[in-house]
């Protein structure tokens, strides 16, 4: 489909890895407004925790195949690059964490101060990009580590919640700061099929699991459409794609922009849309 509307293989693998991407802030905002607890919010929560690790992960094996497609060394080096980036980007995770896991949160009983976890935090992406590994997924991995670990915390990075809204803006402001109206135009059609293409494969894939899984038929059919909203970590990794194959900004970054603007303001209507509806079907699986 996207070949025919002239779009690259390697555009096509590394646009299909960053789809797998959804935004668990807009689900959890959605979640809080319409203070929603039961099962079919607990399971969309616990896709979304695994969702963005796992598509970090495919997005890493998605860079090594188009190093290896376009060039940019033979195939067995493509893969042990993908491989040693993914595992370093685990070890990373996983040598911060366990030490802040165990000594942060002594200096104040409790949770960690501002200054333990954005210190942490910042250490971590720092390693990571000077080692040219995955600094979102070592971030994911040394959150997993503390949240695992951590007995004496209830939730380890609640600090960082009272300063995270000035980063997020300028995160997004740069990202739009890259997007020029002429390239969103010329690639307008490829995100108008990437946004149906992300929306039919994100619906009909949690269907076929929630089926293979024994789930409720109301978790088959509806789970998929609250999987919707996609944004922060999307971006990050059309940036990163962007930065290592400099030739296809122009085209990667245009898209996944645009789609993002479109997930961000109709994915959390739909998922609050499918509360509603799930709660009036099936009253016992949602409560408000």
């Amino acid at each position: 489909m996207f070949t025919r509307i002239g779009c690259k293989l390697v555009v096509i693998l590394l646009l299909a890895s960053i789809a797998t991407a959804t935004a668990p802030a807009g689900l959890l905002d959605v979640v809080k407004e319409m203070r929603a607890k039961g099962k079919f919010v607990d399971i969309m929560l616990s896709i979304v925790a695994l969702d963005d690790a796992w598509g970090l992960l495919i997005f890493s094996f998605m860079l090594a195949a188009v190093s290896a497609i376009s060039g940019q060394g033979g195939t067995t080096d493509a893969l042990v690059s993908g491989f040693g980036e993914i595992g370093g980007s685990l070890l990373l995770g996983l040598a911060l964490g366990l030490p802040m896991a165990y000594l942060s949160g002594r200096i104040l009983p409790g949770e960690p101060t501002l200054a333990e976890a954005l210190g942490l935090v910042t250490l971590c992406a720092g390693i990571a990009v000077w080692l040219d590994l995955s600094p979102i997924l070592a971030a994911i991995m040394m959150g997993s580590t503390v949240a695992s670990l951590a007995s004496h915390h209830e939730r380890a990075f609640n600090e960082i919640n009272g300063i995270e809204w000035p980063f997020m803006i300028l995160f997004f402001l740069l990202a739009g700061a890259s997007l020029h109206v002429a390239e969103l135009l010329t690639v307008g059609w490829i995100v108008v099929v990437y946004i149906l293409a992300r929306t039919v494969g994100t619906y009909c894939g949690a269907g076929i699991a929630a089926r293979f899984s024994g789930a409720e038929a109301i978790i088959q059919r509806w789970m998929g459409l609250s999987l919707l909203p996609q944004a922060g970590v999307a971006l990050g990794m059309a940036l990163l794609a962007s930065q290592r194959f400099p030739e296809l900004k122009d085209t990667i970054l245009p898209i996944v922009i645009g789609s993002t603007v479109v997930f961000e303001i109709v994915g959390p209507v739909i998922t609050s849309r499918v509360l509603k509806h799930v709660k009036s079907v099936e009253p016992t699986f949602i409560n408000m």
